[in-house]
């Protein structure tokens, strides 16, 4: 169940919701659209055979949807001024961070534009809704988790487990603290569908070098910083690679290097979640 709502603004302003809370002049009546969004299936058709062949999927933006009444003999102030205060927030086309409180501990974010503000003046009992399109549609945990182990040159079954509670697949920085020379590794994933795949890296590392790859979508690359200059790296991994994502359940990694002595390396990622 969800307890309170955040609102900041471009300016760092915060404006905090609590659903039972009408102290200081605003409710929050109603919040919608908190549900997974529509996915937009890609699939075409063969003559001669039944049905479709599915190729991709991608989720849609997100509508939060957010109306208030306002009361302003608990505000002590006017309608306008209650008003005047969640269009600080809430003025069309600016940016505008919602943070949301769940019953259960959960925590997450999520970032949009105001799309529409339509605040009736003319009613008995003043509200104002509010509809924020998140172009980025998962909910994501502001608190990153951290998994640290050593590199093997074990084949086999994966056994380092990585619980990952997001709903929505997520990617991860995988940092490698090379404390030898290397010049190659292969980082595994097994999902909880038990599909294996691999991301393979050959490059000449030394001793003290830290490499970083970002499989985050949106945001993926390859750096290795070597004597304070870091330099962009991401030709080292192989065309053919999978960029690990993790799935919703029990995920198992391996790092595998040739040599006796393991190679300490960490993944970090953040929980994503499809809905609330």
């Amino acid at each position: 169940m969800l307890t309170v709502v955040e609102a900041e603004n471009d300016q760092g302003a915060l404006l905090t919701m609590a659903l039972s809370d009408v102290s200081d002049g605003i409710i929050l009546k109603e919040v919608d659209g908190l549900g997974p969004v529509k996915a937009t299936l890609v699939s075409s058709s063969f003559a001669g055979i039944d049905g479709e062949q599915y190729h991709s999927a991608r989720r849609e933006p997100r509508d939060i949807k957010l109306k208030f009444g306002m009361e302003p003999m608990y505000g002590g102030t006017s309608v306008r001024e209650i008003r005047k205060r969640l269009y600080k927030h809430f003025m069309t086309k600016r940016n505008v961070n919602l943070r949301f409180y769940m019953e259960d501990g959960l925590v997450v974010n999520i970032s949009g534009k105001v799309e529409s503000n339509d605040p009736p003046m003319f009613t008995r009992e003043p509200e104002m809704e509010v509809v924020v399109r998140c172009f980025k549609p998962d909910f994501v945990d502001p608190t990153p988790v951290t998994v640290s182990s050593t590199s093997t040159s074990a084949t086999g079954v994966l056994t380092e487990l990585v619980e990952y509670d997001g709903t929505a697949e997520t990617g991860i920085v995988l940092t490698v603290n090379v404390d030898r020379t290397l010049s190659e590794f292969t980082f595994y994933h097994q999902g909880p569908d038990g599909v294996l795949s691999s991301m393979d890296f050959a490059a000449s590392l030394l001793a003290g070098d830290v490499l970083t790859i970002s499989t985050v979508s949106g945001n993926k690359y390859a750096t290795l910083i070597r004597g304070g200059t870091s330099i962009p790296i991401v030709y080292g991994i192989s065309p053919y690679s999978k960029w690990t994502e993790l799935l919703e359940g029990d995920n198992y990694i391996r790092l595998y290097t040739d040599g006796v002595s393991g190679v300490p390396y960490s993944i970090e990622y953040t929980n994503r979640y499809g809905g609330l």
